[in-house]
């Protein structure tokens, strides 16, 4: 399950060390943590990490077979997941040291930074591959993180990034060797710790206003 560990200005998210798949009960942890940042005072940011692996192989697709039922409310949590890194005040990165696939590439779009590993592990949206289609709002996410031709490119090839066929697309900011990947985003982190404080989430409320709106619509979350 996620922990939450603080390092000087820097809260360190490590979701954990298995696949970490969207569980409601993980997703709930997720959120538990990111309270804690954002209740947190003065100078502070926050880094997204693993440990194994796996960053995240995306929604718990076993789990929802078996309860159906709850499809729509486990899609709006997943959703307001999104949501709410999107508009945390306080500068995100994510450390990507393993595989990052579906939700959990679309998890690692929501914060500001990407660092990846540059020799081993991929960055996926499969969604074309395994016949499930992106919700409205994880199609606006992607769209409002991504340049146009990369977005289309990931949504409708599933293509496979690497680290640097990641970073030469512009979906991460660095990649990095395996034992650089956490040290580097926590120094990315730490650098802007000073701009944590409501102005910032405001601030991306506004920047990502369109994608928010499509992530936050309940009434039709499924389109």
């Amino acid at each position: 399950m996620p922990t939450l560990d603080r390092q000087d200005d820097v809260f360190i998210l490590d979701l954990g060390d298995t696949e970490n798949r969207f569980h409601p009960d993980w997703i709930a942890s997720v959120d538990v943590a990111l309270g804690e940042v954002e209740r947190a005072e003065g100078a502070r940011a926050l880094v997204t990490t693993a440990t194994g692996k796996f960053f995240s192989n995306g929604l718990d697709l076993d789990w929802l077979m078996a309860n159906g039922e709850h499809h729509r409310d486990y899609v709006v949590s997943v959703h307001e997941l999104f949501a709410r890194v999107l508009t945390l005040p306080v500068i995100t990165v994510a450390a990507l040291q393993g595989h990052t696939f579906a939700a959990g590439a679309m998890l690692s779009l929501a914060h500001d930074f990407r660092v990846m590993r540059a020799d081993r592990g991929f960055w996926c949206l499969p969604e074309a591959e395994i016949d499930i289609p992106f919700t409205p709002g994880m199609s606006a996410l992607v769209q409002a993180r991504l340049a146009p031709r990369t977005a289309h490119e990931a949504m409708t090839t599933a293509r496979r990034y690497g680290g640097r066929d990641a970073l030469a697309a512009g979906i991460v900011d660095h990649a990095v060797d395996e034992d650089a990947v956490r040290s580097t985003a926590v120094g990315i982190a730490a650098a802007q710790a000073g701009k944590a404080g409501p102005t910032l989430g405001t601030i991306r409320s506004r920047m990502y206003a369109s994608a928010l709106e499509a992530l936050r619509d309940k009434e039709k979350p499924l389109g």
